[in-house]
């Protein structure tokens, strides 16, 4: 095996394939220009679709196609709030009618913090 090696030959580093009759994609430079002015260039296939932005080699910020190129806009819908959420389950008359419920239930003492049915107890036991 060690008759076959390449000697002096760097892994990788070079390609010893011949080029000849090797037809490249054909290409295109597009330009981006960053906020903090930075211009430069992306070699891109002719077929491939052209992003509006492109992050800037130098610092990282969002470049723009010099192309005229716009990126789409996002739709943005509003945000669902808890109430939202809860009219979409039952009408207002329904929570009304819920909200007496929970409240008689509250002040008779069968639901709530312990708290406050210990004081009730107490006020109903003087009182009788």
């Amino acid at each position: 095996m060690a008759e076959r090696t390449l000697r002096g030959a760097r892994l990788g580093g070079q390609s010893f394939e011949d080029e000849r009759g090797i037809e490249f994609a054909a290409r295109q430079q597009v330009g981006y220009r960053c906020k903090s002015g930075h211009e430069f260039e992306i070699t891109m296939s002719d077929e491939a679709e052209i992003p509006a932005n492109w992050e800037c080699p130098r610092c990282g910020s969002e470049a723009l196609s010099t192309d005229g190129i716009l990126p789409e806009a996002k739709v943005e819908k509003p945000a669902r709030t808890h109430w939202d959420m809860l009219l979409e389950r039952r009408s207002e008359k329904e929570l009304e009618e819920i909200l007496k419920e929970r409240l008689e239930l509250l002040r008779g003492g069968e639901i709530g913090p312990a708290h406050l049915h210990r004081a009730n107890a107490k006020k109903r036991v003087r009182s009788a």
